[in-house]
């Protein structure tokens, strides 16, 4: 076999091989490999190729220290076997009759079959062991296939399709719930921390005081802190006027394609932060929509409340 797989064959395919089989029995991906995951792995697979190329080196010593000590006659020997083609070699023609079951020219008479049509005779041959095998493995699947899904009414693939595709949706769902870069306006909440609102602040500061002013009192934009909007109060008009932009031909853009929603929920905390307090040279009210940072607050202690109650029953 070394003939047809040599040396610079045989080690990359075993090394390949051994690889493959320990990346899927540590779980491995191809975004998180195995080693990577655990680091002592590259020790294993570093032995192991050292075992591969000495295992070469010590064989092919060997071969050579045999072929000097062979006569002439084991050589020539050895030669001709070596030049034997693949499916001339007997391991190959004691496998193939194994598999085929089939007989010598010299037995064909043996099998000769009695009718006779027109000098054209039969031969009464085996069935090949693998097509016999083969024939009885499919009795057995169609058996198991008839009880598992006519029988016991197994899921079929639209119904393993379905649920596989409602998992998934679920999934997503909940990537959706947790990922912070993920949220939409209904998701968004008001973030009272510290960091978050210092967060809202240094965007606010870089990126709306030009309108809004520093302390948010209004310039070209409407002024932030008094109960009046244009497009609504609270965490998802707020969120929403940020992230879609706020009236054709106003000049508040889009800010969707700059900032993470993560961002836009600082954002949009911080500007609720605003409401209530007293910029040096505020703008005159604009909007007919009244909201105060007051009914946010209220609704989320009545909710705390709630939750006392239900936790005292």
């Amino acid at each position: 076999m070394k003939k047809f797989f040599p040396v610079y064959v045989r080690v990359p395919l075993l090394f390949g091989l051994f690889f493959a089989i320990i990346e899927w029995l540590g779980g491995g991906t191809l975004s998180e490999p195995a080693f990577m995951k655990h680091p002592m792995l590259i020790v294993l697979f570093a032995l192991f190729l050292f075992a591969l190329i000495a295992v070469e080196v010590v064989s092919a010593a060997t071969n050579k220290v045999l072929d000097r000590l062979m006569t002439s006659e084991e050589r020539a020997e050895k030669e001709r076997l070596a030049a034997i083609p693949f499916t001339e070699s007997p391991w190959v023609k004691k496998l193939l009759k194994k598999l085929t079951r089939s007989k010598a020219i010299e037995e064909e008479k043996e099998l000769l079959m009695e009718h006779d049509y027109d000098g054209i005779k039969e031969l009464d041959n085996e069935l090949p062991p693998w097509w016999v095998g083969l024939f009885y493995a499919t009795i057995i699947f169609s058996v198991i296939y008839l009880l598992r899904y006519h029988v016991f009414e197994g899921d079929n693939q639209i119904v393993e399709f379905e649920k596989a595709m409602a998992e998934a949706k679920e999934q997503v769902e909940a990537y959706k719930k947790n990922a912070p870069d993920m949220l939409t306006a209904e998701q968004a909440r008001y973030l009272t921390d510290a960091g978050d609102l210092a967060a809202g602040k240094q965007l606010f500061d870089t990126n709306c005081a030009v309108c809004h002013r520093t302390d948010g009192g209004g310039s070209i934009g409407p002024n932030l802190t008094d109960d009046h909007w244009i497009l609504g109060g609270g965490v998802k008009n707020i969120f929403n006027t940020i992230a879609e932009g706020g009236r054709p031909g106003k000049g508040m853009v889009p800010w969707k394609t700059t900032f993470k929603p993560a961002e836009i929920e600082k954002l949009t905390s911080y500007v609720i932060s605003l409401n209530g307090t007293t910029p040096v040279e505020p703008k005159a009210a604009e909007g007919d929509i009244v909201w105060s940072k007051a009914e946010l607050e209220d609704a989320e202690g009545t909710d705390e409340m709630d939750a006392d109650a239900t936790e005292q029953e």
